[in-house]
C-alpha cells in the first residue's frame, strides 16, 4: 500500500521497518494493541514494512489488515526454549532470559535480507526481546528506535520484592532478583546504544533515564480508540448483581498477582458489605494459582472471550488492584473510555496521570478499596450520581490525552529529529 502524501510538520515520508513480537492483528493484548496502533497511524505517511513472530496457534493469514497497511510482511514462529536451556541461561548467561527468548536464526536471517534491500530509514525495534536484532542494522545508513513497552528491570524489581514476604513464593522472587540485576544492564545497554527510546510513561522514562543518563527518551504513552468504546445507556439487567469487573492476560505474572490480592483480601471485605456481588475476572490463559478464586461462590473467571466490550457494559465498578508492574496500562484507558467507575491502586494508573476523586478512585489497602467499592455499591442503590461523574470525567480524561491522534505526531517528531541529527552524517560519509 503506498501511503499517502505527507502533510504537518512531522509527516516527512520514511521508510520503516517494524519488528515486533507477536502479529500485530488481530489487537487482543497490549503488546498487539500499541503495534497496530502505531503501524495503522503511521501507514498512513510512511512506509512500513513488518517482520514478526508467530506465537503458537497463529497464522499469518492473507489479505488481512496488516497487508493493507504494510508494503511487505512476514513471519517466523517463536523459537522454542526446552525448560534446561532456560535455566542453563539463567544460572549461566550474563544476559537477562527476556534477551534469550526470542532468539532466532529464521528472524536474524530475515532481518538481515531485508535491511540489505529495504532501504529503510529506520528500524523501529517492539520491546527488549527483539533488541538483538538491532545488531544487523548498519548504523551509518539507519537509525534504530526502541520502544521499550515496559521498564523491565522496574517490573522485576516489583516482582521480586512484592514476591519476597510469601515462603511460597521464595522461588519466582529468586528468579526475579537475578533478572532484575541482568535487565538493569541489559536495559540501560540496549538504551544507550538506539539513536532514540520511546517510553511509554513518565515513570518509565525516569527510571531508564536512571540508568542510561546519556541516551535520548521520549515519552510516547500507549493510544486508544476512543470510538470503540460507547457510554452505553442504562439497560435492563437480568439481575440485582453488582458486578466487579477486571480485565487482563491472566498468565501475566501482574495480572495473576492482582487477582489473588483482591480475592483473598478485598473480596471478603466486600462481600460482607454487599452481599450480592460478582467478581468477573475476563482474560485469556487463566494460570492454575487461580484455582482458588474459582472455589468462591462469587467469582466468576471467564477464559479468553471475543470482546470485553460487554463485560465494561455491565460493570458496576471496574477495579484496577495491581500491586506490579509498569508502562501504561490499556486495561485503565479501556474502562475509562467506556465511562466506568474505577477503583485503583496508585500503581494501577501509575504514569496515566488521573486524580483521586475526579478520574476514579484509589486506593492502596484492602479496607480502603473495600470502602472505596461499597461505596459505589451504595451509590448505584440510590441515584448513581457518582458512578455518573467519575466516568464521565475519565472518559474525558481519555479523550484529551490518550488517543492515537494526539500521540502519533509525538513519535513522528522523533523520527524528524533523528533525521535531521543523521543528515550531517551521512554528508560527511559523502564527502568522504
Amino acid at each position: 500500500m503506498t501511503p499517502a502524501t505527507a502533510v504537518g510538520p512531522h509527516a516527512a515520508a520514511m521508510r520503516i521497518l517494524f519488528i515486533t513480537p507477536q502479529l500485530p492483528y488481530p489487537p487482543r493484548q497490549g503488546t498487539s494493541i500499541r503495534n497496530f496502533g502505531l503501524i495503522s497511524h503511521l501507514a498512513r505517511r510512511h512506509t512500513v514494512d513488518l517482520l514478526s513472530f508467530l506465537a503458537p496457534g497463529d497464522e499469518l493469514v492473507a489479505d488481512s489488515p496488516l497487508d493493507q497497511l504494510c508494503r511487505r510482511v512476514a513471519a517466523v514462529p517463536q523459537p522454542e526454549r526446552p525448560v534446561g536451556r532456560r535455566l542453563r541461561d539463567t544460572f549461566f548467561s550474563a544476559k537477562p532470559d527476556m534477551a534469550h527468548r526470542l532468539a532466532s536464526d529464521a528472524m536474524n536471517r530475515l532481518v538481515r535480507e531485508w535491511l540489505a534491500t529495504g532501504g529503510y530509514d529506520l528500524v523501529q525495534i517492539e520491546g527488549i526481546e527483539l533488541a538483538q536484532y538491532a545488531d544487523a542494522v548498519d548504523r551509518r545508513m539507519t537509525a534504530v528506535v526502541f520502544d521499550d513497552h515496559n521498564c523491565e528491570y522496574l517490573l522485576q524489581a516489583r516482582n521480586a520484592l512484592t514476591d519476597l514476604p510469601m515462603p511460597r513464593r521464595w522461588h519466582a522472587a529468586g528468579y526475579s532478583f537475578v533478572q532484575w540485576a541482568k535487565l538493569r544492564r541489559y536495559e540501560a545497554a540496549v538504551c544507550r546504544a538506539a539513536d532514540a527510546v520511546l517510553a511509554v510513561s513518565q515513570p518509565d522514562r525516569d527510571a531508564l533515564a536512571r540508568t542510561a543518563p546519556w541516551g535520548v527518551f521520549t515519552v510516547a504513552p500507549n493510544g486508544f480508540y476512543l470510538d470503540a468504546f460507547a457510554v452505553w445507556a442504562a439497560t435492563a439487567r437480568r439481575d440485582d448483581l453488582f458486578r466487579v469487573v477486571f480485565t487482563g492476560k491472566m498468565d501475566y505474572r501482574p495480572n495473576i498477582d492482582a487477582m489473588l490480592w483482591f480475592g483473598r483480601e478485598v473480596l471478603p471485605r466486600v462481600a460482607d458489605r454487599v452481599p450480592n456481588v460478582l467478581l468477573q475476572v475476563v482474560g485469556m490463559n487463566p494460570h492454575p494459582r487461580l484455582d482458588v478464586l474459582r472455589r468462591g461462590p462469587n467469582v466468576q473467571i471467564t477464559g479468553v472471550v471475543t470482546d470485553v466490550r460487554p463485560y465494561l457494559r455491565d460493570a458496576d465498578v471496574y477495579v484496577i488492584p495491581m500491586r506490579v508492574g509498569g508502562g501504561t496500562r490499556f486495561k485503565a484507558l479501556e474502562a475509562m473510555a467506556a465511562a466506568r467507575p474505577i477503583v485503583s491502586t496508585s500503581l494501577g494508573v501509575e504514569g496515566i496521570g488521573v486524580t483521586d476523586e475526579q478520574e476514579l478512585l484509589i486506593a492502596d489497602s484492602a479496607p480502603a478499596f473495600a470502602d472505596a467499592i461499597a461505596r459505589l455499591a451504595a451509590d448505584r442503590a440510590g441515584e448513581g450520581a457518582l458512578a455518573r461523574r467519575l466516568g464521565t470525567a475519565a472518559r474525558a480524561f481519555v479523550a484529551a490525552k490518550y488517543t492515537w491522534d494526539r500521540i502519533i505526531p509525538t513519535v513522528e517528531q522523533v523520527y524528524a529529529d533523528l533525521a535531521a541529527r543523521r543528515r550531517p552524517l551521512a554528508a560527511k560519509g559523502e564527502r568522504a
